[in-house]
C-alpha cells in the first residue's frame, strides 16, 4: 500500500475520460509542471474505451468529464463502482453544475473539479489528495476485512449489543452454539438465552460496575431446550468521550469439558466406593459365613417347640441375608458392567420397562404419557442392563409424584444422526440443586431406609453404554432425566 510521503515520488497513472480533444491538452499542460512532474496522464475520449480501461484496473486516478456524448460521467462512476472499482475518480464539471458535483459525491466520487478554475496546482493537490484517501480506505477496509473474517470464522461465539444488552452484531459460531438464526437472535434480548434470570442479573450488575467479566461459568439454554455450560467474557466499548453504548461478548462452549470433569470425577467416585465395597465384602462376609453356620448348628442344639426361639433365630437369619444383600448390591453398583451388546429398538426397550410400573401407576391413580419417536432408533443395548438403570429412575419418579395427580411423561427424541435421547418427566417434589448435585454420589439418598445406590447403578450402567445422563429438577415442579445413547 502506498504510503502519503510516497505520493510526491512514486509515478501516479492517471487516465482523462474526455471527449473534447482541446481539453485533453489543456490538462497535459497542467500536469506537465515540476510540481507535477510525477504525474503520467494518458486519454480517452468515448465512455466504452474508459470502461474497458477501467476494468483492466490499469491507473491510479481516472479524471472523468461530466460529458462524454450521449453518455455522462455520473454513469460512467456508477458503472465502475458496480463492477467493484475502488480507484479514485474525480468529476471535471462546468461552473453551473452543482447539484452533479454533489451527486458524483454522494455516488463514491473522490473530488470533483470545475473546468475553467484549474490551476496546476489544484489539479495536482486534488489527484494526489484523491490517491492518498483512496490508500486510507483500502487500508481500513484491509483491517476491516481481516477483523470481520476473525469475527465470522471464529470457533468461539462472538456477539456485540447496545447499552441495553440487545444484539446488534452476531456470528455464525452463536447460532450455531445456540440453534437460533440470526434474525431470531435480533428479536431476542440476551437475558433470554441464559438458564437462570438471576445470573443473568448478577452479571449486568457485575459489567456496570467494572465494565467488562472474565471467564466466568455460565449455562446457556438453546432454542431445542439443551443446557449448554459456557464460559463468558463481556467487556464494555466506550466511545471517544467515555461513554459505554457496546458491549462485546466472547462465549466458549465447555460442555464437552465439564462432562469430561464429571465422568472423571465419578470414575474415581466408583473406584473408591468399590475398594470399599470389596474391603466390606472381605472383612465381613468370612463373619456372616461364620454366623450362618453357627446358626443352623444352635438350631440343631435348641427345643424345636419353642416358639420364642424360632422367632429370634428367624430375625437373625433375615437380617444376616439382608446384610449379604446389601453387599452384593455395593459391589454391584460400582463395578464395571459386562454388558452384551446387540441392536434393540430403543421404543421397545422402553416400553418393556415401562410395563414393569404400569401396576404401581395404577394403584396410585397416575397418568402415564408417552412419545415415542417415529424415526430410526435402532441402538446397541444390553436390554436388561438397560431395563435395570430406567427402571431406578421410573421408580424414583412415581415415588416422588402424589397419588391421583401423578403425571409421568415418557419420550424418545431423536438428537441428531448419532445419538438418541430417552426423556422421563415427572411433576413431582422436585429435587433442590444441592441434591441434585449429588444425585448420582454413592450413598446419598432422600428415601428412608434406602441404600442409595440406585442412581449410582444407573449411572454406571449408562456409562457403560458409552453414554450420559442428565438431570434437571425445580423443587415443587418436578424432575426431568435425560438419557442419551449412542447409535
Amino acid at each position: 500500500m502506498t504510503q502519503p510521503d510516497e505520493l510526491s515520488e512514486k509515478p501516479i497513472r492517471v487516465l482523462l475520460v474526455e471527449d473534447d480533444e482541446d481539453d485533453f491538452v489543456l490538462t497535459k499542460s497542467l500536469v506537465s509542471t515540476r510540481d507535477n512532474a510525477n504525474i503520467h496522464l494518458d486519454w480517452v475520449s468515448d465512455f466504452n474505451s474508459a470502461l474497458e480501461h477501467i476494468y483492466q484496473n490499469a491507473y491510479d486516478v481516472y479524471l472523468v468529464d461530466y460529458r462524454l456524448g450521449e453518455r455522462t460521467g455520473i454513469e460512467l462512476i456508477h458503472e465502475a463502482f458496480k463492477a467493484g472499482c475502488q480507484t479514485p475518480m474525480i468529476l471535471l464539471t462546468g461552473q453551473d453544475d452543482l447539484e452533479v458535483d454533489y451527486s458524483a459525491l454522494k455516488l463514491g466520487a473522490a473530488d470533483y473539479l470545475v473546468k475553467g478554475r484549474i490551476d496546476a496546482q489544484l489539479l495536482g493537490r486534488s489527484i494526489r489528495y484523491a490517491l492518498r484517501q483512496a490508500n486510507v480506505v483500502g487500508e481500513l477496509a484491509e483491517k476491516e476485512n481481516k477483523y470481520r473474517s476473525l469475527f465470522e470464522r471464529s470457533i468461539d461465539a462472538i456477539f456485540v449489543t447496545d447499552r441495553n444488552f440487545e444484539f446488534q452484531e452476531i456470528n455464525p459460531s452463536l447460532e450455531n452454539l445456540t440453534g437460533y438464526s440470526d434474525e431470531e437472535l435480533r428479536q431476542m434480548h440476551v437475558r433470554e438465552l441464559f438458564d437462570k434470570a438471576e445470573v443473568y442479573e448478577q452479571l449486568r450488575r457485575q459489567i456496570d460496575e467494572s465494565e467488562q467479566v472474565k471467564d466466568t461459568e455460565i449455562v446457556l439454554v438453546s432454542k431445542d431446550r439443551k443446557r449448554i455450560d459456557c464460559l463468558l467474557s463481556v467487556v464494555a466499548i466506550p466511545d471517544k468521550g467515555g461513554v459505554t453504548n457496546w458491549y462485546q461478548a466472547i462465549v466458549r462452549d465447555v460442555t464437552q469439558q465439564k462432562k469430561a470433569q464429571r465422568d472423571l470425577l465419578i470414575a474415581e467416585k466408583l473406584s473408591m466406593t468399590g475398594q470399599i465395597a470389596r474391603s466390606i465384602a472381605h472383612e465381613v462376609r468370612n463373619p456372616l459365613t461364620n454366623l450362618h453356620l453357627a446358626l443352623e448348628q444352635l438350631k440343631e442344639d435348641l427345643p424345636p417347640d419353642d416358639p420364642g426361639l424360632s422367632l429370634y433365630i428367624n430375625i437373625i437369619r433375615r437380617n444376616a441375608e439382608r446384610i449379604g444383600q446389601l453387599i452384593t448390591e455395593m459391589l454391584n453398583s460400582s463395578k464395571p458392567r459386562d454388558l452384551e451388546l446387540t441392536s434393540h429398538n430403543l421404543n421397545d426397550a422402553v416400553r418393556d420397562t415401562l410395563y414393569l410400573v404400569h401396576d404401581r401407576l395404577q394403584l396410585k391413580g397416575m397418568k402415564l404419557v408417552t412419545d415415542f419417536t417415529t424415526e430410526d432408533c435402532a441402538v446397541p443395548l444390553d436390554k436388561e442392563q438397560f431395563k435395570t438403570a430406567l427402571l431406578n429412575i421410573l421408580i424414583n419418579a412415581v415415588e416422588a409424584m402424589k397419588e391421583m395427580t401423578g403425571v409421568l411423561t415418557v419420550k424418545t427424541i431423536p438428537i441428531n444422526e448419532r445419538a438418541i435421547m430417552v426423556c422421563v418427566e415427572d411433576n413431582g417434589s422436585g429435587i433442590s440443586e444441592a441434591n441434585r448435585q449429588r444425585l448420582f454420589d454413592p450413598f446419598f439418598t432422600g428415601k428412608q431406609g434406602g441404600m442409595g445406590l440406585g442412581l449410582t447403578t444407573t449411572q454406571n450402567i449408562i456409562n457403560s453404554h458409552r453414554g450420559s445422563i442428565e438431570v434437571e429438577s425445580q423443587e415443587g415442579q418436578g424432575t426431568t432425566f435425560r438419557l442419551i445413547f449412542p447409535k
